[in-house]
């Protein structure tokens, strides 16, 4: 079977495909037993579920020392190594890389470029003609349905009469160049989300707290509302 067969045919149960989701939200190692009791589902299809998930290479998986004793527990994590699927097979993944080491190569000056353009396109992505006239719950929305692609979900609070937004990244959607170009990705990728907050809510105070870089789990950010 093909690589593509297996990943599609391995996503198509809705079961696997949520349990895939949670594990990348969860950012973390799970075992079977923690998912057989967060899903309601039977130890054996639990590891059944995540056997086919770690053979399409969607997570990896490893053994760990018990400790009740016993027998190592095998534990799974969602992979490192991304995978693209496109139909027919493109290499769009290399052409971002060229023109990522160009920009790169070229300085500062293309650098701030690149940002504005990002920042560019992440008003675009959240622009709406009746903008003006949403209430904060109908941008909030808006935001979500963009968050949820690359897996943050946004909370709400109330601080000194502003609404106080926190959202972390669990899974970077960059994670395959993060290590080639760390910084760069990492401003890339903020002036995008900036452009989004600045077109959705003009009057902000937007803040990273957490980065990966700084070996942080997450990457943090915490947006302040006026």
């Amino acid at each position: 079977m093909s690589d593509t067969l297996k990943l599609t045919g391995t996503l198509a149960d809705e079961t696997r495909y949520s349990i895939y989701q949670y594990i990348i939200k969860e950012n973390k190692e799970v075992n079977v037993q923690q998912i057989a009791q967060h899903f309601g589902i039977h130890p054996n299809v639990a590891r059944l579920h995540l056997t086919k998930l770690n053979e399409a290479k969607l997570l990896t998986s490893k053994f760990v020392k018990n400790e009740k004793g016993g027998r190592p527990a095998r534990v799974y994590v969602v992979a490192e190594e991304p995978i693209h699927l496109s139909f027919p097979k493109q290499e769009n993944h290399l052409l971002l890389e060229w023109l990522l080491e160009l920009v790169d190569t070229m300085g500062e000056e293309a650098l701030e470029k690149a940002k504005d353009i990002a920042y560019q396109n992440g008003q675009k992505v959240v622009n709406h003609t009746l903008m003006d006239s949403m209430s904060f719950e109908e941008k909030l929305d808006i935001l979500k349905e963009t968050a949820h692609s690359i897996g943050y979900i946004p909370t709400i609070m109330e601080k000194n009469n502003k609404k106080v937004i926190t959202f972390s990244i669990f899974n970077c959607p960059y994670k395959d160049f993060l290590n080639k170009y760390p910084q760069f990705i990492c401003l890339l990728h903020e002036s995008f989300l900036k452009g989004q907050f600045d077109k959705l809510f003009p009057e902000n105070s937007f803040i990273q707290l957490e980065s990966k870089q700084n070996h942080c789990i997450n990457c943090v950010y915490h947006v302040e509302v006026l």
